[in-house]
């Protein structure tokens, strides 16, 4: 079973752009160069003597478990080596054995799948550019030959195999760059089978209305997949879907219900007879539950785990065991627990089992053996890959953090979860990671907001931002204002349509929580974030300007107009639900007043802006047209513009180059 819980936030039609950025001068000398593919403006010149000590902790270096071999105990997992640019797939044929690399290049990749029967190939995906354009490649794991098997321009994922013929279940959806003027006004998603052996013999199997499909699950005979409908955070669907001739029905809600709850394929019984699933149709919560198909909901549903109060966030079945593995974030920590499948009966870990205070998740099952495979990570340590038996309780590592020699992660402290009242009485809580003791007096808060908005964060390894607190003693801060998920689907709710800038309030009240913590600057804040999180940055440096130090905004919306016109067609209407439909007038005009660009003139402090050019969610034109707004009339932005980069920064030079501007702008803020 894999639990699909929702799509990232954020998603690009070309439309009307302004005028490309030129490339700089050559630096310097003794100053820091960017790297050839970013583009630099308004930055003053960077220290070379800086990068080092922060590729200290950027070099700190995890492990991703992407399969199990079908017959044999070894895994892909997916690493960045050090010195490397960007993660790639790795065979690993015994715990702690050597990594073999499988795949190469300058674009990442994260995923792969063996071959079902014999482990004769692996499939993956991969985007150009930061693009997310994926294709799915054939590869041969003994002469590292790739093939590609899917038609280019199109946006093709994953699905699942069928493992009696070792084909290939894929979505595809077509691009606005494919299409007459650049947009689409109506976006469909065709489900595939191929043969990776036979790339040729493609064959659709159906045609699906609109985008958001996803969470494939394949019957036991072969016959039928239960599939997701993704409509928004808090409304999706379940159908069922015959693989003969496209055929599909609706599952959850049934016929007739008139409940608006999310919804989640999450595999099948042995017997083909029910199929799990994810809602939170019955409580504030996601909860597992099973659906018998020949009785339809709300009859049909048996609720599993409606004794655990917080979100299921993903599972598996363990076929040697009889046991479902799943995840609960409980609290942004996402704990493993074992349940029976028949009554939903927790099972006590085994005594032997021992995982560190961090998080667990990829939980990945071997079908032979029923051995758990997961990562575990915490604020001490990046991921790690292990090995979990859920009938002994015996665990082994598989891989070993990366850790540059003198770099002590032990002394990192714990974070603490903080909770304060916001301006309508209602509890938000965030993550505090404090600087060391050393650090004396009053200490400046990088505020961290996470994207979404339907996101959460959570406890676990910092990376680079444990160079702030370590390091510069800034104290990172991370609020989970309203609208982000973990906390139930009322509190998701909070934030939609015109009650957007309600979560903006909530990072005002954070500030006023920390004129009461010892340790706290309340004066020296600086505002960051990512996608949604970019715009919250921006919102701050609108509405919050005599509060906050300065901001930075990543891949950031500065007009929700703009954005809903030029984001990417097979993402807008699920954007539309979240942040309002712009072509209603009333909608539109909404949108517009609470929009940054429109309000920039009242920006006043110091700005960061950084961008991927080949961003399909978020369009570059975004961050564009803010910064030349505030170019106009010398407000001060620094702007970092990647032509290799899409929704972030993925490539560790473009990091590492971003990270140390980072560094330069809180000390020219909030560390004078």
């Amino acid at each position: 079973m894999a639990v699909v819980l929702g799509l990232s936030a954020c998603a690009t039609s070309e439309g009307p752009r302004p005028a490309p950025v030129a490339a700089p001068p050559a630096p310097a000398a003794g100053v820091l160069a960017p790297p050839a593919a970013l583009r630099v403006e308004g930055v003053p010149p960077l220290d070379p003597a800086v990068l080092a000590p922060i590729q200290r902790y950027s070099q700190v270096l995890g492990h991703g478990v992407a399969d199990w071999h079908p017959l044999q105990r070894e895994m892909l997992v997916s690493h960045r080596l050090p010195g490397a640019s960007t993660a790639q797939l790795f065979r690993l044929r015994s715990p702690l054995g050597a990594l073999e690399p499988l795949t190469s290049g300058p674009d990442p990749v994260g995923n792969g799948r063996w071959e079902p029967r014999q482990g004769r190939f692996i499939v993956f995906a991969r985007g150009t550019g930061g693009d997310e354009v994926f294709q799915l490649f054939r590869l041969d794991p003994d002469t590292l030959a790739t093939t590609q098997i899917t038609p280019g321009g199109q946006r093709h994922e994953f699905g699942a195999w069928l493992p009696s013929t070792a084909q290939v279940l894929y979505t595809s959806v077509p691009l606005d760059r494919t299409a007459a003027g650049g947009t689409r006004a109506d976006v469909t998603t065709t489900l595939s089978v191929v043969d990776p052996m036979k790339p040729e013999q493609r064959r659709a199997i159906a045609e699906l209305p609109g985008g958001g499909w996803d969470g494939i699950e394949v019957s036991p005979d072969e016959t039928r997949v239960a599939i997701t409908r993704y409509v928004s955070a808090t409304r999706s669907e379940v159908w069922l879907l015959r693989l003969a001739d496209g055929q599909r029905q609706q599952l959850l809600p049934a016929a007739g219900e008139t409940v608006v709850a999310s919804h989640f394929s999450a595999g099948w019984t042995p017997d083909g007879q029910s199929i799990f699933v994810v809602s939170d149709r019955a409580s504030e919560f996601r909860e597992l539950m099973r659906l018998d198909l020949a009785t339809p909901a709300p009859a049909g549903l048996k609720r599993l785990t409606a004794h655990i109060p917080w979100d299921v966030a993903d599972g598996d079945l363990a076929p040697g065991s009889g046991l479902l593995a799943l995840t609960v974030n409980v609290d942004g920590r996402d704990e493993l627990r074992l349940l029976d499948p028949a009554t939903g009966a927790e099972r006590a870990l085994p005594a032997a089992t021992r995982l560190s205070t961090g998080s667990v998740g990829a939980l990945r099952t071997h079908r032979r053996t029923g051995e758990l495979a997961l990562v575990n990570s915490g604020a001490r340590a990046p991921a790690q890959v292990l090995s979990l038996d859920p009938k002994t309780g015996a665990v082994q590592a598989w891989t070993q953090p990366y850790t540059p020699a003198g770099l002590d992660l032990a002394s990192l402290p714990d974070p603490e979860i903080v909770r304060w009242k916001s301006f309508d009485g209602r509890t938000i809580s965030g993550i505090l990671y404090l600087p060391p003791a050393r650090f004396t007096g009053k200490r400046p808060v990088y505020m961290s907001v996470h994207g979404g908005p339907e996101a959460q964060s959570k406890l676990g390894w910092k990376g680079r931002l444990n160079y702030l607190t370590q390091e510069l003693g800034v104290a990172v801060f991370e609020p989970n204002v309203r609208g982000s998920s973990g906390y139930g689907k009322t509190f998701l709710n909070l934030d939609n349509g015109r009650l957007r800038e309600d979560s903006v309030k909530d990072m005002g009240t954070a500030i006023d929580w920390m004129t009461t913590h010892p340790r706290l600057d309340a004066k020296r804040v600086v505002v960051a974030g990512g996608s949604y999180g970019g715009y919250m940055a921006l919102a701050a440096s609108v509405r919050l300007a005599d509060r906050i130090a300065g901001a930075a905004s990543t891949v950031g919306i500065s007009n929700f107009v703009t954005f809903l016109e030029r984001t990417e067609s097979y993402r807008r209407d699920l954007r539309r639900v979240e942040y309002g439909d712009e072509r209603d007038p009333a909608m539109r005009a909404f949108l517009e007043s609470i929009s940054p660009l429109n309000l920039s003139d009242k920006i006043s402090k110091p700005l960061l802006v950084a961008q991927g050019k080949n961003d399909p969610r978020v369009p570059w034109t975004e961050s564009e047209q803010i910064v030349r707004k505030l170019q106009a009339r010398n407000s001060p932005v620094w702007y970092l513009l990647a032509d290799n980069e899409g929704h972030g920064f993925s490539r560790r030079e473009n990091a590492d180059f971003y990270f140390a501007t980072l560094v330069k702008f809180l000390q020219d803020t909030v560390l004078k």
